[in-house]
């Protein structure tokens, strides 16, 4: 299959999680993404929940599909190769604290200057510009200026985080689509003009700039307006969504808890019917969600006390059986287990040195979106630390071993 962006070259400065994971995307729908990583150490993420072995498998995942090329930016000539490969890239991605590359030498100016038609993607804490542009953050921060980790939690204790680097990864969903985004535009823009005519984006237009408290706040839904128009300040709810109910997490007989999502007005008698509590389904006052949320605690017991006489198993059949919305509260071994997941081919497996005698055979997530009937397949997980350095330079500018320093 022709991938989507095949032929789309990316040239990835980043760290961590945010940028690595929009060029991620890129790559795996084709494009070409070298990254560049310092000497010696590489990617920090190399070393994150690093149980054995010297690569991570958090690195070998937000890493796949790249080539890995090692340049030392603090040197004249780490930063001169960057400048050349720009010349050759579509994009360049970054998430160094704002000034970073203005200080190295290689700001979008530069690099813009030896590639008129560069995409320069840009993400950090706060944005390029106001006045909280300067200060350093991580996705944790972000997430709390947010508004997200205000909600995250139980009322009656302090809010906490979920178990992912979410603010990073929301904000590389936007770098990816933002570089998207600016390759469309350049496309049309080519095609309406002259042949030998010079691009006519500007800098300012083809530059993207992503802030991770913005791209949290983004999926906030109506956090903003609500305050705005009534007053409202939304609080933390625990395993509930404010507003509607019930939808929670509940207890079976058997150590494992289900989801069951059974808010819809039109599912509300059903689901009442098929946990024996008919009484509750004809009630008037919980014919919509607002009457069913102010009674939430009443109903949460009715449901839990139902959920409490079956096992995992029994209670989702039943509820299935009735169309009520429900599911598993999946762990990793559930997950790599699941038929529906390996019909769309979401679990594929590589070879991988784990640090052990010999490889070990590990599964990876597959490419979503879906194109078709079943994920794409990952061409290669995340590479060694230089794996690519002398293809990298000796192809794309010319550079001899000797000059490479090998």
């Amino acid at each position: 299959m022709a991938l989507p962006l095949s032929g789309v070259r990316v040239l990835e400065l980043g760290n961590y999680i945010a940028a690595p994971t929009a060029a991620r995307m890129l790559a795996d729908f084709g494009a070409e993404v070298i990254k560049v990583e310092r000497p010696g150490t590489g990617d920090e993420l190399r070393n994150w929940r690093l149980y054995s072995g010297t690569t991570s498998m958090l690195y070998r995942t937000i890493n796949r599909n790249k080539k890995s090329i090692v340049l030392d930016l603090r040197t004249e000539q780490g930063r001169k190769d960057v400048v050349d490969l720009a010349a050759k890239c579509d994009i360049v991605l970054e998430n160094f604290r704002p000034g970073t590359l203005e200080k190295w030498g290689i700001s979008p100016e530069v690099l813009s200057a030896a590639n008129p038609e560069l995409i320069i993607t840009r993400i950090s804490a706060f944005g390029q510009t106001g006045p909280m542009s300067q200060r350093p953050g991580f996705a944790a921060v972000a997430e709390a200026y947010g508004g997200f980790r205000n909600l995250v939690g139980d009322p009656d204790r302090p809010p906490v985080r979920v178990g992912v680097s979410i603010g990073d990864s929301i904000a590389g969903l936007y770098a990816a689509f933002g570089c998207v985004m600016a390759l469309f535009q350049r496309q049309t823009q080519r095609a309406a003009q002259a042949p030998d005519e010079q691009s006519p984006l500007t800098l300012a237009q083809r530059s993207i700039d992503v802030a991770l408290n913005e791209s949290i706040l983004s999926m906030m839904e109506s956090l903003i307006p609500d305050y705005l128009a009534y007053g409202v300040e939304r609080e933390r709810t625990g395993g509930r969504m404010e507003g509607i109910a019930p939808s929670n997490a509940y207890p079976c007989n058997d150590g494992h808890s289900i989801i069951i999502a059974g808010n819809g007005d039109a599912i509300f008698q059903r689901y009442m019917e098929t946990i024996d509590r008919p009484d509750l389904g004809a009630d008037p006052d919980l014919a919509s969600n607002a009457g069913r949320w102010r009674r939430r605690d009443e109903l949460d017991a009715a449901i839990s006390a139902w959920t409490g006489l079956h096992s995992r198993e029994q209670a989702l059949k039943i509820l299935d059986d009735a169309g009520v919305p429900s599911g598993p509260i999946y762990t990793a071994a559930d997950i790599v287990a699941d038929e529906q997941y390996a019909a769309r081919n979401m679990i594929q497996h590589f070879s991988v040195d784990t640090g052990g005698d010999k490889p070990t055979d590990v599964g990876f997530v597959g490419v979503v979106p879906v194109i078709g009937d079943a994920s794409l397949p990952i061409r290669s997980v995340g590479p060694d630390l230089g794996e690519h350095t002398r293809e990298v330079l000796s192809t794309l500018l010319g550079r001899t071993d000797e000059e490479m320093g090998l």
